[in-house]
């Protein structure tokens, strides 16, 4: 099975308006038998976006025609490939009651999703920790290092597996190096390698899936997957179960750089 499952879609509000056509014809073509699509879960209920755009969530009222449109091109496409209706959920500390109510409202609805941190916690603000290197710098800038930036990201990630979300809570955790993303940008050298870690073995003890994300290759201050290949090697070795994401945010990305990072 040639597999990539974590895409996003026209309906993402930061993304292209790419057709869902697009990126399954695509997928077609390079020899994909099976495709998630994986769209930003709407925020959980009282959460309050922190990026400059608000455009981090899908808009609660656009769930149900994204599903809608999903499960029609499922029955077209049914004879050339399997099509998984999915979607990104955004572990918020903080917000754990709101999302297992979202997640029991939606999850019945839904064929696949991955559990990602992209919002931190300090002094009672949340921030995106990865929508722009400015942003970033300016969390850090509340700590005392950026080993303290990382070690709050791996904690909230981990917390993120431990965490009971019901039982629709996904069994996939998304970019688990997320923080990585402007490493080349602040220059700072960090030993995460225990939290890397402790990390794939919370993965492992859970029996949750990998994602093997290949975005951070296309990112000018990162240029490596999300984790680093020595981590993809590591989590193989371990026996989690690993699942391709390009997290393509536009057609011309899907399955970017799935020979150099994917191992089967």
């Amino acid at each position: 099975m040639k597999r990539d499952a974590h895409i996003h879609s026209p309906y993402c509000p930061h993304g292209t308006k790419d057709s869902f056509e697009l990126y399954i014809e695509k997928a077609i073509k390079n020899g994909f038998t099976d495709i998630s699509f994986t769209e930003h879960a709407p925020a959980p209920k009282g959460f309050i976006d922190t990026v400059t755009d608000r455009d981090s969530f899908l808009q609660p009222e656009m769930l149900e025609p994204y599903i809608l449109e999903l499960q029609r091109l499922k029955k077209q496409y049914a004879a050339d490939i399997s099509i998984k209706i999915g979607l990104e959920v955004d572990y918020i500390e903080g917000y754990e009651k709101e999302t297992t109510q979202l997640l029991n409202e939606i999850g019945p609805t839904l064929d696949d999703s991955i559990l990602s941190v992209h919002f931190l916690l300090n002094e009672k603000k949340y921030s995106c920790i990865d929508f722009s290197p400015q942003a970033f710098k300016d969390f850090a800038q509340q700590f005392d290092s950026i080993e303290e930036v990382y070690s709050l990201y791996y904690k909230t990630v981990q917390n993120s597996i431990c965490s009971d979300l019901g039982p629709y809570k996904p069994k996939r955790i998304g970019h688990p190096t997320l923080i990585h993303k402007f490493q080349l940008d602040h220059n700072v050298i960090v030993d995460d390698h225990e939290m890397i870690l402790k990390t794939l073995e919370l993965i492992k003890e859970n029996q949750y899936e990998l994602d093997v994300n290949s975005a951070g290759l296309a990112k000018p201050f990162c240029l490596e997957p999300y984790p680093p290949h020595r981590y993809i090697l590591l989590a193989k070795d371990l026996g989690i179960s690993l699942v391709f994401g390009s997290d393509a945010h536009r057609a011309e990305d899907l399955h970017q750089f799935y020979k150099d990072v994917y191992t089967q």
